[in-house]
C-alpha cells in the first residue's frame, strides 16, 4: 500500500493533520506526557473526526452553495480554516473551559503538577530551597530565571544567588552570581515569597536606565 497515492494522501490529510495539529497545539499550551507513535495516531484520528462533527454545520453550507465555482479562492480559504485554523481553537478552547472553575467541579484541572502550576505563571519570586542534606539555596526567579515543564524533570534556574542572613532572610547577593541551577531531586522544600512591588518598581527603572 502505497500512502503517496492520491486518494490516501488526501485521507491522510483530512483525518490525521487536523487532529495532529490540535494534539501539538495543546502540548505546546499545556505540559503533557509524551505517548508513543500509535496512541498519538489514534488520538489525531479521533480530534479529526470531532473537529469535522463540529465544523459540520458550515462545511455542509459551504458544500451545498456556489462557492466553489463563484469563488474558488474563497472555498480553498474555508477549507484551509478546516484543516488548520480550527484545530488550534478547539485546542485553545477546550484547555482554557478546563482552566475554569465550572469545569473543575467534574474533572481535574488539566495541570497535573505543582510545580508546572506555579512556573508557568511566569510569577517573580524570591526563592529558598532547602536540600535533602540540610543546607538552604536561595535566590531571585524573576524575568531571566528558567524552571522545567513537564515530561522533563523538575529543574529550576534562578538568575542570582543571594546569602542568607543568620535570621534566614535575604542579606545581599552572592559576588559574580551569575544565578544557580537547582535540580528537584535534591529538594526537600521550596519556599517562595512574592517580589514586593516596590522591588519591581524599582527593577524596572533601573532597566529602563541600562537601556
Amino acid at each position: 500500500m502505497d500512502i503517496w497515492d492520491a486518494d490516501k494522501l488526501v485521507l491522510f490529510i483530512a483525518f490525521v493533520v487536523p487532529g495532529f495539529i490540535s494534539l501539538k497545539t495543546y502540548a505546546l499550551l499545556q505540559p503533557t506526557d509524551i505517548k508513543d507513535t500509535s496512541q498519538q495516531l489514534i488520538d489525531a484520528v479521533a480530534y479529526s473526526c470531532i473537529n469535522y462533527s463540529l465544523m459540520l454545520a458550515p462545511i455542509y453550507a459551504v458544500e451545498q452553495s456556489t462557492l466553489k465555482l463563484c469563488y474558488p479562492a474563497l472555498y480553498v480559504a474555508f477549507y484551509v480554516v478546516v484543516l488548520l485554523i480550527a484545530p488550534i481553537c478547539w485546542a485553545w478552547g477546550f484547555l482554557w473551559l478546563r482552566k475554569t472553575q465550572l469545569f473543575q467541579r467534574s474533572i481535574v484541572h488539566p495541570t497535573g503538577k505543582p510545580w508546572d502550576f506555579v512556573f508557568s505563571q511566569r510569577i517573580r519570586y524570591w526563592v529558598i530551597a532547602t536540600l535533602a542534606d540540610g543546607r538552604q539555596v536561595a535566590g531571585r526567579y524573576d524575568r531571566r530565571s528558567f524552571a522545567s515543564s513537564t515530561p522533563a524533570p523538575e529543574q529550576i534556574y534562578l538568575e542570582e544567588a543571594w546569602v542568607l542572613s543568620e535570621g534566614g532572610g535575604f542579606e545581599r547577593p552572592r559576588e559574580g552570581t551569575a544565578g544557580i541551577i537547582i535540580l528537584a531531586k535534591e529538594i526537600v522544600t521550596l519556599e517562595l515569597f512574592k517580589v514586593e512591588e516596590q522591588e519591581e518598581l524599582q527593577d524596572e527603572q533601573q532597566q529602563e536606565q541600562q537601556g
